[in-house]
């Protein structure tokens, strides 16, 4: 039995409350025994002194890729294929060192890599896998260039091939993912921006074959589905057909907002995305020329999107796409939702409470309180003055999940 007391941090605990200075936190074992400022902890209890400091839940990013960073085609066709595992090593730390300490990985993480996490072989966030993504033939996901040369990464034992067509394929596909370990369903519900053959706006799947798939993910193992869904008609389809959690909305109308609105459809808005494939093409050649353009397309109205359903209402979850951009930089995001309209508080809510019930982890994470487990930073800045502070990862400078200390810096 270990013991480890947080003393005299100002607490911001994620549930949008204001926060409190002078705040202890006395953690047991991996939860959190008791919050406030008379905490009294046994002698033996490891102690943080977090004065002048904020404290906060590890935070969440519902949308990454931990699998992958974006490479330019010929690098892409170069590297051998287990290359990226060992590369994915460092992403994974990265990503905790932000203060991140659980994920949702919208495709291309596969069991193998969250078990490794989860047994302590290396550092990163817990994490949810979706496997492989399902997509159309042609559609994003399909990376058939008309080249002829297909770029779409490697199927393997444990990575079905997510490409299917019509009910019977998607209910197969559905099968292989929950069969590889899928905690999620991620389906592709329009085109995108990082495909070589189609368009946001492009609608992929029948509202019939969405709900096949909701209905094998949830009826089966009590398992949800998320879609890349960009289109306004692709969202449509994909709330209609049950779907929990739409990923990008870029092209939001009224009808969509009023039908998350009444599903309690959870939006999540990587804003940074299109950000980061625009930088990039200013900067290096890793991004094709068409995602380069199509990102032009999209990018204010994406934001325009967001914060229409942002004024509306819409429960907002924070992700980001990360390994479209460089793992480690996820935080821009939060200064982006800022950007929309959001208050600094709303982001940080986002980001731990939102995001830990988007993840169905709402019991367990996503707040400083008694009984959950203890997943629990300290930023050296008030993000509530200067969210942008947090994109920094040095002004993150204590990192716990589940109990175990990752970074201590003073």
């Amino acid at each position: 039995m270990t013991y480890t007391l947080i003393k005299n941090g100002t607490l911001i605990d994620g549930t949008g409350a204001d926060p409190v200075q002078n705040i202890s936190v006395l953690i047991k074992d991996n939860h959190i025994e008791k919050v406030g400022t008379d905490v009294t902890a046994p002698e033996e209890a490891a102690v943080i002194d977090a004065e002048g400091k904020y404290i906060l839940p590890g935070l969440i990013d519902t949308h990454v890729h931990m699998a992958l960073q974006i490479k330019n085609v010929q690098e892409s066709i170069l590297t051998p294929f287990s290359y990226r595992f060992y590369e994915s090593i460092h992403y994974l730390k990265r990503t905790l060192d932000t203060g991140i300490t659980s994920v949702r990985d919208a495709g291309f993480a596969d069991v193998g890599m969250k078990k490794a996490v989860k047994d302590g072989l290396v550092e990163g966030p817990r994490m949810q896998v979706s496997i492989n993504p399902l997509t159309i033939t042609g559609g994003h996901g399909d990376n058939w260039n008309h080249s002829g040369v297909d770029t779409t990464p490697q199927t393997y034992p444990g990575m079905p091939n997510g490409i299917c067509d019509g009910k019977e394929e998607v209910r197969k596909a559905v099968r292989e993912m929950l069969r590889a370990g899928a905690d999620v369903i991620k389906v592709h519900a329009t085109g995108g921006v990082t495909s070589p053959t189609d368009h946001p706006e492009f609608t992929q799947f029948s509202r019939e074959e969405l709900e096949v798939m909701v209905e094998e993910a949830h009826f089966r193992k009590g398992i949800k589905v998320m879609a890349h869904a960009q289109g306004a008609e692709g969202i449509k389809n994909a709330i209609r057909a049950g779907i929990y959690s739409i990923e990008h909305g870029i092209y939001i109308d009224d009808e969509v907002i009023e039908l998350m609105l009444e599903n309690g459809t959870f939006l999540v808005p990587t804003l940074l995305a299109p950000l980061s494939v625009l930088e990039a093409g200013e900067t290096d050649d890793s991004m094709a020329p068409y995602a380069v353009e199509k990102s032009k397309q999209v990018f204010e109205t994406h934001k325009a999107s967001i914060a229409k359903a942002y004024k509306a209402g819409v429960k907002i979850a924070m992700g980001t796409d990360a390994g479209v951009m460089a793992h480690g930089t996820n935080l821009r995001e939060l200064g982006l939702m800022c950007d929309i309209g959001m208050t600094e508080m709303e982001a940080i809510t986002a980001t731990t409470k939102t995001a830990a019930e988007c993840l169905g982890w709402e019991k367990e994470l996503g707040t400083v309180e008694t009984g959950k487990l203890a997943d629990v930073i300290i930023s050296r800045t008030n993000p509530l003055e200067n969210i942008r502070s947090l994109e920094q990862s040095g002004n993150i400078c204590f990192v716990m999940k589940d109990g175990t200390i990752y970074k201590n810096q003073k």
